[in-house]
């Protein structure tokens, strides 16, 4: 397939792609196909049409020349420099100029990459998502016998850690929530990833109640009991952490929200 894609690419574009590289003193990668399309005596749209919607062939190709394309991957630095820019400045502030500029690269590249704004964001929050990993969390606690309570606290605390290490992405999406509650950028994410970030712990609930180990209740009402208060706890932490306020512990807080959690919720035997 490698071999197919470097024979669609031009023997023009590539010497094109090359030249801007050299002209502009970046790495082929950075360069963006805007530039490369001008240089090559073709439109934008025309170029991205024989590179088939997205820049592999081209890098290909590029290799093919002999010369190293460069740099990290156009989707990596993006999703990295958003995040920093949503945990510095809110998600509602966050800007694909922004972004661009801190990822190095243009604002037409980060469409022909990942699309327009709202698909970048969910993007970013899918991957540092600290629900991602939930499911280690559980298997491990299975194994090794906890009970309810201990569940719980493990799950709370690796939460929590995750929430709040840079870059803290979620903090910041519920301090976006809070203050403007028709935000589009927050529909957009939590549309996107909550079905598949909040499954694991959603499929855990449902096995509490089908075990009675927990009450039958309203599946939201428990989704919403079980992670409101380290959301708004991680949330608080951020904010009063920079107003020199005061704040329970990490460990103190996730003993005291899971005891609580399951004093509401355990089916009485």
């Amino acid at each position: 397939m490698a071999g197919d894609e470097q024979a669609a690419v031009p023997d023009e574009v590539v010497r094109a792609a090359l030249q801007a590289a050299q002209a502009l003193g970046v790495q082929v990668s950075d360069v963006p196909i805007g530039v490369i399309a001008t240089r090559a005596g073709m439109s934008r749209s025309t170029l991205l049409r024989r590179l088939g919607g997205t820049r592999r062939a081209l890098d290909a190709a590029v290799r093919a020349a002999g010369v190293d394309p460069g740099g990290q991957p156009l989707r990596d630095r993006a999703l990295a420099a958003a995040a920093e820019l949503i945990s510095e400045v809110g998600v509602g502030h966050v800007t694909l100029e922004a972004i661009a500029a801190r990822a190095r690269c243009s604002v037409d590249s980060l469409y022909s990459t990942i699309g327009n704004r709202d698909s970048l964001l969910a993007a970013v929050f899918a991957q540092y998502s600290p629900l991602v990993d939930m499911d280690a969390t559980l298997a491990t606690d299975l194994v090794q016998g906890a009970d309810l309570t201990q569940t719980v606290e493990h799950m709370y605390r690796r939460y929590v850690t995750a929430l709040l290490r840079e870059p803290r992405l979620t903090p910041a999406l519920v301090a976006e929530g809070l203050s403007r509650p028709n935000s589009e950028a927050v529909r957009s994410i939590v549309e996107q990833n909550s079905p598949r970030l909040i499954d694991p712990v959603r499929r855990w609930l449902e096995d509490q109640m089908t075990e009675s180990t927990i009450r039958t209740l309203p599946l939201d009402v428990l989704l919403v009991q079980f992670l409101a208060p380290v959301l708004l706890y991680a949330t608080l932490q951020q904010t009063l952490s920079g107003t020199g306020g005061v704040i329970i512990d990490i460990d103190t807080a996730c003993g005291l929200f899971a005891d609580a959690f399951v004093r509401a919720v355990e089916n009485p035997m």
